[in-house]
């Protein structure tokens, strides 16, 4: 099993997207949050279950999809993973992985 690591980044990113949801919606804000978190928790007995988005030194960034969320990770030879930031589909993940 895969040990799973969120960065400080990606934490951020869930935080604000559950307080901006929570502006309208506080219960479908949990709820979107938790299924995020779930989906990357698939990540520890599948580490290969996102799509490639490229390979770097370290090892491969994938994107593992939930909803309109694209989950950023980084899968280490090591069996370690780096969740690296949750994107709502509509933004443009090359700003945040030139």
């Amino acid at each position: 099993m895969a040990k799973l690591r969120w960065t400080r980044e990606a934490e951020q990113w869930l935080k604000d997207i559950h307080d901006y949801i929570a502006l309208e919606n506080p219960t479908a804000a949990q709820k979107v949050v938790s299924g995020i978190y779930n989906k990357a928790q698939l990540l520890r007995e599948h580490p290969e279950l996102g799509q490639k988005y490229r390979t770097e030194p370290e090892g491969d960034i994938r994107i593992l999809t939930y909803g309109h969320y694209r989950i950023a990770y980084l899968s280490r030879p090591e069996n370690s993973i780096d969740i690296l930031g949750v994107f709502h589909g509509a933004l443009d993940i090359e700003r945040y992985f030139p």
